[in-house]
């Protein structure tokens, strides 16, 4: 007998390029030390439930009336849900087309579209249609189905932030497509240079490329950096010189830890600027319910919004959105419940308030305590994290580690943080897994576990780090940024 279709040997290529770190080698290596009994912290993926974060009150009781309408039906059902509760529950039923049980619109639910789009309304002060809005299962499905339209194969380019969140190299691996990297200068904040994008895109084309697209994740990940708006206009002056459709990944807007730079949408921005450029540009925006005070991650809810985009590439990817049939439901009504919170007078605002405020304050707190206790260390330096839920520190290795990891067959960075595994069970990611600039090292952690055991975990941290540093330093010595 041959090789089969599914041995290794012949299997689609795109798929075995594909590399997704956040889940990869130390991931890998962290689950085989927890079942070896290892007290494992993992901090390699923005999971805000898994490390103790509380789900809010009011959008539980609402999808759990939804969950087991039985319960509407029942007498004792007003002592034990609150009463906007049970309205909610009601409203969302009725949109549905038989309950959470029956598949809605491939787009998803109507009702919960214009839900988002009068969100979108009051957010940036300029009407939205809901028949350009789609429901997804989470945003990266919606990022996935965006950039299988635009990417026609290899010659195909996509300008992506460096570091970036591995989900764009990897669907553009899956997808045959070419990745062109943007790198963000760290020295500026992890701030964006448009004369870095030009070049980008020279280099591109020099390599027979047709850079089609551009992606922003605003506020950062890794890199926990809010655009702003003076940014994002020459970002979209970019797009318009370039003729490039823009790729908004907005999902961290809710995380934001300093005053100086609030969350401002790209389509605000675009709005603002007026025609030609606000006519012209074709944005895709996408948001979820996985992130933010929610972190509702394994719900799977999200959405897209198509701005500028002809009604016949909307019909294509309506058609593409109907062969799953439908988004998740119940994730559909966790949208909508983050959409359209609860107002001031309702009988659970209140307790909506005071939960998501308290996580919100916490994460700010926690930002802080960690940027800190990271530049507290021999040899690593951290930008503060403005937004979203990861610190992205530089490390800087002694040539001693750097050869010491050679030897071992390891990136330098992916060394350090098997080496901070095994002696603290702290799980982060190796810089080498968003991309960084030749010869310069991170790690990416999250800001999410409990505040209470932070100081615990900085301080096991900083006893690793200062011990590798001084056992590979060898009287080396830099001069810290």
């Amino acid at each position: 007998m041959g090789l089969k279709a599914l041995d290794y040997e012949t299997m689609n290529e795109n798929v075995k390029k594909v590399q997704y770190a956040v889940r990869g080698e130390l991931y890998l290596r962290a689950s085989e030390l927890q079942k070896e009994g290892k007290k494992i912290i993992f901090t390699n993926v923005g999971n805000p439930h898994a490390l103790g974060q509380k789900p809010l009150t009011f959008p539980r009781q609402v999808v759990a009336l939804c969950q087991a309408p039985f319960l509407l039906d029942d007498p004792n059902v007003g002592l034990i849900f609150p009463a906007d509760a049970i309205a909610r529950a009601k409203h969302y039923l009725s949109l549905t087309s038989g309950g959470l049980g029956a598949y809605s619109d491939s787009r998803g639910i109507p009702g919960v579209r214009k839900e988002v789009a009068e969100f979108i309304e009051r957010r940036d002060g300029y009407p939205s249609d809901p028949e350009l809005i789609f429901l997804t299962d989470g945003a990266s499905k919606g990022v996935m189905q965006i950039l299988n339209c635009i990417i026609r194969g290899q010659g195909d380019g996509v300008l992506v932030p460096v570091p970036q969140y591995p989900l764009y190299s990897a669907t553009i691996s899956l997808f045959g497509g070419s990745l062109v990297p943007y790198y963000l200068e760290e020295t500026a904040n992890w701030g964006l240079d448009v004369n870095n994008l030009r070049e980008s895109v020279a280099q591109a084309r020099f390599k027979g490329i047709t850079v089609r697209a551009m992606v922003i994740i605003n506020p950062g990940n890794p890199t926990g950096q809010c655009l702003s708006e003076a940014n994002l206009r020459e970002i979209l002056n970019f797009c318009y010189q370039e003729n490039l459709v823009l790729l908004g990944d907005e999902v961290y807007q809710q995380n934001i830890y300093q005053d100086k730079r609030p969350f401002i949408s790209s389509r605000k921005v675009l709005m603002d600027m007026g025609p030609p450029i606000s006519k012209e540009v074709q944005l895709v925006s996408f948001h979820t319910v996985s992130k933010g005070y929610w972190g509702e991650c394994g719900q799977r809810g999200g959405y897209f919004e198509m701005t500028n985009i002809p009604p016949k590439t909307v019909d294509e990817i309506y058609k593409i959105a109907s062969i799953s049939l439908s988004p998740n439901v119940p994730a559909q009504i966790f949208m909508g419940l983050m959409v359209n919170p609860l107002k001031p007078g309702d009988v659970s605002y209140d307790q909506y308030v005071r939960e998501s405020k308290g996580i919100l304050e916490s994460l700010r707190r926690r930002a802080r305590l960690m940027t800190d206790g990271f530049n507290s260390c021999k040899n690593v330096v951290c930008n503060f994290t403005e937004g979203a839920m990861y610190s992205f520190p530089q490390l800087r290795l002694p040539p001693k580690a750097i050869e010491a990891a050679k030897q071992a067959g390891k990136v330098p960075d992916v060394f350090y943080c098997l080496k901070l595994l095994e002696a603290t069970g702290i799980s982060t990611v190796p810089g080498s897994g968003f991309g960084q600039k030749e010869g310069v090292f991170h790690l990416r952690t999250t800001i999410l576990p409990a505040e209470e055991d932070m100081p615990e975990i900085m301080s096991s941290f900083k006893k690793f780090n200062d011990e590798f540093m001084a056992q590979y330093e060898d009287n080396w010595n830099r001069s810290r940024m």
